[in-house]
């Protein structure tokens, strides 16, 4: 599991997801992590804590949702022109877990990209304490390019 970000291949393409990631204040509040990027795909990690659970004490299906969503956005951001953000159209989720304690690994991939729509999945991996793995849900997701605000 790794703890630091990967020393990124394509140092530009990182440093444009990073900045548009610190401006994420729930992912900074979550204590969401930007682990490695690439062309068409983005790992981002979410250590477990109390600002991310359910009444049960598992991770919440939202902090699954919103890591997922994220990670497949970024990864969408990547095949997306240089004066343009994304914006969520919509996305499918599946839960196929629940867990306490360790981290989850979120990986984004985009199927398809687009002028104006781009098709991007994840896939949400709890990673426990003792390195054990469990695919905890799958997303499917379409966003929109949108113009640069900021």
């Amino acid at each position: 599991m790794s703890t630091t970000p990967s020393i990124p291949s394509d140092p530009a393409l990182y440093d444009r997801i990073e900045s548009s990631f610190l401006r994420q204040g729930m992912m900074q509040h979550l204590g969401a992590r930007l682990e490695r990027v690439a062309r068409g795909e983005v790992e981002l990690t979410l250590p477990f804590s109390n600002k991310v659970t359910q009444q049960q004490g598992s991770f919440h299906g939202g902090a699954m949702g919103a890591l997922a969503d994220i990670a497949g956005g970024y990864a969408g951001l990547t095949t997306a022109p240089d004066d343009s953000e994304v914006a969520t159209v919509e996305y499918k989720i599946n839960f196929l877990a629940s867990k306490i304690g360790g981290t989850l690994h979120a990986i984004g991939r985009v199927s398809k990209s687009g002028r104006r729509l781009i098709i991007t999945t994840a896939d949400v991996t709890h990673v426990a304490d003792d390195g054990a793995r469990t695919l905890c849900a799958i997303m499917q997701e379409t966003l929109a390019v949108v113009p640069k605000k900021y």
